[in-house]
């Protein structure tokens, strides 16, 4: 019976959301697109529920996205195919869309540790130098 409790309140617990696993966090990472980079606040979080707060800071009237890839390549080493990165080749995680200038949007994604790059795939962005990289460890 005290078995069958302790279950009970686990599966409740889990259930509310309630549970910590120090393994798995919820982070922020704070991006800024710039013209010709993407600066990030951190390189490095925990795996779990990360969100990514991304600001347009371009000093043009460019609109820019930001894709997140896991790969084992460099951030500056993603194959090209006119003037874009092929999404559809790598391990496509997620994207933040369509970013106006002076605009800002969020996405959160669950990552798993590993080798994440991020850049922006709107012609020829990745080229002039719009990628950087995230490392997911526990």
């Amino acid at each position: 019976m005290r078995l069958a409790y302790g279950i009970a309140v686990l599966i409740g617990a889990a259930a509310l959301g309630m549970t910590s696993h120090a393994s798995y966090a919820q982070q922020t990472v704070k991006a800024i697109l710039l013209s010709t980079s993407i600066q990030l606040d951190t390189h490095n979080v925990k795996p779990g529920r990360v969100t990514i707060d991304v600001k347009n800071a371009a000093d043009n009237n460019m609109e820019h996205e930001l894709v997140v890839l896991k790969t084992d390549l460099a951030d500056d080493a993603l194959p090209l195919s006119k003037g874009q990165v092929p999404e559809q080749k790598l391990r496509k995680v997620g994207e933040v869309e369509d970013i106006a200038p002076g605009k800002s949007k969020h996405m959160s994604f669950r990552l798993t540790p590993g080798h994440y790059v991020l850049i922006c795939n709107k012609p020829g962005h990745y080229a002039a130098g719009m990628h950087t990289a995230l490392a997911v460890t526990p």
